[in-house]
């Protein structure tokens, strides 16, 4: 009987929301600025329990917030 072979996916892609995001969605946004929207909102919730419900699947997601103008 042969050995499993174990392995471990690391993921290297990093995903930036610049902040702020869109307030709302207006008629002929994109797809990205319609998500980037919508992500940008789930980080202003005002409870802390969602937040750190957002901030564990960011981190496990890589995804990463960040606020100003950033290149």
């Amino acid at each position: 009987m042969g050995t499993a072979i174990e392995y471990q996916k690391l993921m290297t892609e990093i995903v930036h929301i610049n902040l702020p995001g869109p307030q709302e969605p207006s008629a002929g946004m994109s797809g990205g600025e319609l998500l980037h929207g919508f992500l940008a909102e789930l980080y202003r919730a005002p409870s802390s329990e969602v937040k750190n419900y957002i901030s564990s699947l960011s981190n496990k997601w890589n995804v990463h917030f960040r606020n100003g103008n950033h290149k």
